[in-house]
C-alpha cells in the first residue's frame, strides 16, 4: 500500500485536494485588493537592480490609476495590448492594470527583432502597444501603420508627440477603479506566445483562472509560509507572473532580479534571505565550490526537468529541500513533488498531479498504458489554456478530448509518481530504429568533462536520420582534454552502435534553454542549414 510505503503521501494528496476545492478569488484584481487590505504597508514588489519597492497599498493605487489611464486612451474589456519592457516596475503594473480592465496582454520578448515584434502585433491583433523607450528603434523599423494598432504608450521618453507617456497615464488619472464589466475567471488575460518544434510561435490563450490556479497551487500545496520569493527570469515569460501572484496569496514580497545571472544568483538568495525560487540546477552545480558561502535560507527550491544524478549533491551542497515540479505554458501547474518526499531525491521523478490537475499516460490513440510503461503525458483540469489564438487546427491536435497532450514521453508508477523521459518528437529514426535523444544525452553527460549535452537528428539519405551531439565542456576543459574520440569511446560502452552519435559539435556558450530549463532544440536546429557543418564526423574521423 502507498500509505505504508510513503506514510506522508496521503497527507500531501489531501492538501492538494483542499487547495483545489477552495474557491479562487473572483479575479486577479480581487486577489491584489485582498492582499492590500490585509497587508497594505508590507512590501509587495522589490526590484533588485534599482532598489525600487512598492507596498501592497501603493501598488494597488498605481494599478488603479494606470487602469483609468489606459481606459481613457481606448483600452477596453477584451482588447489586446502588447507589452515590451524589461524587468522594471512598469511591466507587472501594466499587466495588473490590464487584468483590472479585463483586457489581454501580449508579452513581447525583449530580444525579439523587428520582424518578430511585427508578427506578434499582427498575429495577436494588438490594438495598443506599451513599449520601453530602448526598443523604439524596432518600432521605427517596422513603422506604426500596423493594422489595428491605435496607440503607442512609451515607458520613458516617447520622442514623437503622438506617442503617450506611461508615467503621465498614471499621474494624470484618479485612484480607485471600477471596470465597465467585472472580469471573470474565464476571461482571457494573456496571449502568451510559445515556440514549438516547428513554425512561428503560437499564442496560448491564458485566463485569469489559469494564473490564479497556478499561483495558488504553488503558494499552498506544501502548507508552508514563504515570506520572500525570487524570480530571475524576464516578465515576458510566464514564471514571474505567477510567482508574483503566489507572493500575493502569501502576502509575501516578490523580489525581481533584472535577469538570470548565474554568478549573482546565490548572492541574491543570501542577501534577501529568499525562501522560494526556481533553482537553475545544472548551472549552479557547475559553479566552483570555492564560491559557496554556507547554506541558503530556501524553504523550498523548485527544479524543472533535471539531472537525477546531481539532485542529492545539490541538496547537500546548498542545504535546502530541492523538489521537482513540471509545468508548461499551456497548462501552468502540472506535476509537483511533495515537500516531504525526501525518498525521491535523485529519482528523476517530477512528482504527482498537482492541485487542480489530473494526469495519465497514454498511447498515440489516447488510451491508457499500464503503470510503468512509457507513453505520452496527458493533463486536464480547470485553468488549462483555452487553445492557440487563431489556430484551430493546432488547438485540436493538442488535445485528446479534454486531455492536453504534453508531447512528453513519461511513465507513472503505481503510487502516481511520474517520470519524464524526453520529448516524443525528439525520437530519432535511424535506419528503422527509434533512438531516444534523452537516452543518448544521459550517456553524454556521464563523459568526464562534459557539462551540457543535447542531441538532434540530422537528415541522411542512406539512413533517414543520423545522431548529432552538441556538447559544452566544463570550465577549464578543452578539446584536448575531451576529444571526440573519447566521447565516442565512452558512449559506445553504454549505447548500442546505432545510438552512438555520428556528429559531435563542441560549443563554448551554454546551450539555449527555456524558462522551464529545457534545451531549446529548435534554436539549435535553426543555426545553420546543414547541421553537419562545424561537426566532427565519426565515420570519416574528420571535421566538416
Amino acid at each position: 500500500m502507498a500509505g505504508a510505503k510513503y506514510p506522508w503521501l496521503e497527507a500531501a494528496r489531501e492538501r492538494y485536494r483542499r487547495v483545489s476545492a477552495e474557491p479562487l478569488p473572483a479575479n486577479v484584481m480581487a486577489l491584489l485588493r485582498e492582499a492590500a487590505s490585509e497587508a497594505g504597508d508590507a512590501p509587495a514588489l522589490h526590484f533588485i537592480e534599482t532598489g525600487t519597492e512598492r507596498s501592497y497599498a501603493a501598488l494597488l493605487e498605481d494599478v488603479e490609476r494606470l487602469a483609468n489611464g489606459l481606459r481613457r486612451i481606448g483600452v477596453t474589456h477584451g482588447g489586446h495590448v502588447a507589452v515590451m519592457a524589461p524587468n522594471i516596475l512598469e511591466m507587472p503594473t501594466t499587466w495588473l492594470a490590464l487584468a483590472a480592465i479585463g483586457a489581454v496582454m501580449i508579452p513581447v520578448n525583449v530580444r525579439y527583432t523587428a520582424f518578430e515584434l511585427d508578427y506578434l502585433l499582427t498575429d495577436g491583433d494588438a490594438t495598443h502597444l506599451v513599449i520601453h523607450e530602448s526598443f523604439l528603434p524596432l518600432l521605427d523599423e517596422i513603422g506604426e501603420t500596423i493594422a489595428g494598432l491605435r496607440a503607442v504608450v512609451v515607458i520613458g521618453d516617447p520622442g514623437a508627440d503622438e506617442r503617450v507617456r506611461w508615467a503621465e497615464l498614471v499621474a494624470g488619472s484618479s485612484s480607485g477603479f471600477t471596470p465597465e464589466a467585472e472580469p471573470g475567471l474565464d476571461d482571457v488575460l494573456n496571449v502568451q506566445y510559445t515556440s514549438g518544434t516547428t513554425g512561428l510561435p503560437k499564442g496560448c490563450l491564458l485566463t485569469q483562472r489559469y494564473w490564479l490556479a497556478c499561483a495558488k497551487a504553488y503558494a499552498a500545496s506544501d502548507g508552508l509560509r514563504y515570506r520572500r520569493i525570487l524570480s530571475g527570469n524576464p516578465f515576458f515569460y510566464m514564471t514571474p507572473q505567477w510567482l508574483m501572484l503566489m507572493a500575493f496569496f502569501q502576502r509575501a514580497t516578490h523580489y525581481v532580479a533584472p535577469y538570470l545571472s548565474l554568478t549573482q544568483f546565490t548572492d541574491w538568495l543570501r542577501a534577501y534571505e529568499i525562501e522560494f525560487c526556481w533553482f537553475p540546477m545544472d548551472a549552479m552545480a557547475r559553479r566552483p565550490r570555492a564560491e559557496d558561502h554556507g547554506p541558503l535560507s530556501l524553504v523550498r527550491g523548485n527544479l524543472a526537468i533535471h539531472r537525477a544524478e546531481l539532485h542529492r549533491e545539490l541538496e547537500e551542497r546548498y542545504g535546502f529541500p530541492a523538489r521537482a515540479a513540471f509545468g508548461m505554458t499551456e497548462i501552468g501547474v502540472g506535476l509537483m513533488m511533495p515537500i516531504e518526499a525526501a525518498e525521491f531525491v535523485g529519482s528523476g521523478s517530477c512528482g504527482i498531479a498537482g492541485p487542480f490537475r489530473e494526469v495519465r499516460i497514454a498511447d498515440p490513440e489516447g488510451d491508457d498504458v499500464p503503470d510503468g510503461e512509457k507513453g505520452e503525458l496527458l493533463i486536464r483540469g480547470p485553468g488549462l489554456f483555452l487553445g492557440y489564438y487563431r489556430k484551430p487546427d493546432a488547438t485540436k491536435a493538442a488535445f485528446h478530448g479534454d486531455w492536453f497532450r504534453s508531447g512528453d514521453l513519461a511513465s507513472r508508477d503505481a503510487d502516481g509518481f511520474v517520470t519524464i523521459h524526453g520529448r516524443i518528437k525528439e525520437m530519432i529514426r535511424r535506419a528503422g530504429e527509434n533512438i531516444s535523444a534523452t537516452e543518448v544525452e544521459a550517456a553524454l553527460l556521464l563523459v568526464p568533462g562534459v557539462a551540457e549535452a543535447a542531441v538532434l537528428p540530422v537528415p541522411d539519405a542512406a539512413r533517414g536520420e543520423e545522431v548529432k551531439a552538441y556538447i559544452v565542456l566544463e570550465p577549464g576543459k578543452t578539446l584536448r582534454d575531451v576529444p571526440p574520440e573519447a566521447v565516442i569511446e565512452h558512449c559506445s560502452r553504454r549505447l548500442a552502435a546505432f545510438k552512438t552519435p555520428r556528429f559531435i559539435e563542441y560549443r563554448e556558450a551554454p546551450l539555449p534553454r527555456s524558462t522551464s530549463g529545457k534545451v531549446r532544440k529548435p534554436a539549435l536546429a535553426q543555426e545553420r542549414a546543414d547541421l553537419r557543418q562545424g561537426s566532427w564526423d565519426r565515420l570519416s574521423g574528420a571535421w566538416l
